[in-house]
């Protein structure tokens, strides 16, 4: 059975970075932008990470320029503006396509493991996010309307899946 850890995805500065690495932890997986209405959001993934990591939850955003282009950045201005604007501390990778063809893997998994609205796969736009178990396993899907602080409940389900 295929689960998260066993993906490999890229670093921001290009090398690879094994998400088994976080095994035994839950992921909360987003495709986030720079110059998008749901920006902010950063604020309240970072709240959650510092939160919530001793807990065993791991944010990782991943950044993406496919909902109009509102992640143009190079990777070092992508790791500025987070950190400027909104502190952000968790692991922001490499940037990502999160549909078609050039879908990163790790999307390609999540999307067709936790379907969103009428079961569509696709994902509609920024700041979409996933919610993977200790066990590796997407247990939920949120809109990009969806707000980090709100996903406390889930979260601790998450958390409470025993590990892989």
């Amino acid at each position: 059975m295929t689960s998260a850890y066993d993906f490999t995805v890229r670093a921001a500065d290009g090398r690879p970075h094994p998400l088994a690495q976080y095994r035994g932890r839950a992921l909360l997986v987003v495709n986030t932008a720079s110059r998008c209405g749901f920006t902010p959001q950063y604020e309240g993934l970072e709240a959650l990470w510092r939160e919530r990591s001793g807990d065993g939850l791991t944010v990782l955003g991943f950044p993406c320029n496919q909902f109009g282009q509102q992640e143009p950045g190079t990777a070092d201005e992508i790791a500025g503006f987070c950190a400027l604007n909104y502190g952000v501390s968790f692991p922001v990778l490499g940037k990502v396509e999160v549909n078609g063809q050039g879908a990163d893997p790790l999307f390609d998994y999540l999307t067709r493991a936790r379907r969103g609205l009428f079961g569509t796969a696709r994902i509609k736009w920024n700041f979409t996010k996933f919610l993977i178990g200790r066990d590796g396993v997407p247990v939920a899907r949120f809109a990009p309307s969806a707000q980090p602080a709100n996903l406390g409940g889930a979260i601790d389900s998450a958390l409470a899946r025993p590990s892989a």
